[in-house]
């Protein structure tokens, strides 16, 4: 029961306000988006174009069958350390972010004009970081670090690289695939990335060279190593070692298993929807592999402090 003293203590009692927190978010995100407001939109407006042009000559192949991942993921990242990106910014003076934003934007409209996608998408990304440090500084670029990383997988590699990488590759699984293949009792035999299974001929394409496999479980693996255990930097980085390791050894599978289907289905089953179902399936397998690896290292990651 209370007393008359407790009803007047209680009626000159304030409802309560919103936390210092959020009107802090909302003052400084409202202040960052008045005075580079027509900096963001001109950001927006030089993406959309060029995600247009990646979805359609990248994403639509194998090689980037990963970037809508990554993009959607990487938006999700950024949006959800935003909030704590706003509580520590700390906006350079203007010529400092132009500084960085000038280069950026002018390598985005070099690769527009040449018509170089990757040099373009570098621009872009590039513009992104630049816009970053414009509206909170290095203490913003430090909080938004690993998104700003992860988004760089976006970047398309030059194809003079892309030749240079996966030519070692292709060799050496076509040598692992013949050598197993063979020593089974399959009529297998390789010349170069050329495989000889039985009347059929296959060339070990780059697509089956594990360097996508490698760039596509790079992203994932490093969106679940930081998800799962950026609190301890040692093991995520022990983790990470595995992955290179799984995108080639699952791509290895892969080129066995199109090999078995040429030779008890045929050429044409075996370039049927059962090639990319195929592609699909191994890479779920090293996805399959870096958990499991990750579950069998918890002694390891107990020891290191990762939890």
């Amino acid at each position: 029961m209370l007393l008359p003293g407790d009803r007047r203590l209680m009626s000159s009692v304030a409802p309560p306000s919103p936390t210092p927190q959020t009107n802090d978010l909302w003052r400084v995100f409202s202040q960052r988006f008045k005075e580079y407001w027509p900096l963001i939109l001109g950001i927006a407006a030089l993406a959309i174009p060029t995600i247009v042009s990646v979805a359609s000559e990248i994403w639509s192949t194998e090689d980037g069958a990963h970037g809508p991942i990554v993009l959607a993921s990487g938006i999700w990242l950024l949006a959800r350390l935003w909030p704590r990106m706003l509580l520590v910014a700390r906006p350079p003076a203007l010529k400092h972010a132009l500084a960085w934003m000038a280069p950026a934007l002018f390598v985005y409209v070099f690769g527009r004009l040449v018509g170089v996608l990757g040099i373009e998408v570098f621009g872009l990304m590039a513009s992104l970081y630049g816009l970053i440090f414009a509206l909170g500084g290095a203490p913003a670029v430090r909080v938004l670090w690993f998104p700003l990383v992860y988004l760089a997988f976006l970047i398309p590699l030059p194809d003079t690289v892309v030749a240079i990488l996966t030519q070692p590759m292709k060799l050496g699984i076509s040598e692992a695939a013949t050598a197993l293949l063979h020593g089974l009792g399959y009529p297998v035999a390789n010349t170069g990335v050329t495989l000889q299974v039985g009347p059929y001929q296959l060339l070990v394409a780059a697509a089956c060279s594990g360097l996508n496999a490698i760039i596509s479980l790079s992203a994932i693996g490093l969106f679940y190593v930081y998800l799962m255990h950026s609190s301890s930097w040692r093991y995520a980085l022990f983790l990470l070692f595995f992955v290179v390791p799984c995108a080639i050894f699952a791509n290895f599978v892969r080129v066995v298993v199109l090999i078995l289907l040429n030779y008890y289905a045929g050429d044409e089953v075996a370039q049927s929807f059962l090639h990319d179902l195929a592609g699909m399936m191994t890479f779920a397998l090293a996805v399959l592999m870096i958990f499991t690896i990750d579950h069998l290292l918890r002694p390891i990651r107990q020891r290191l402090g990762a939890g």
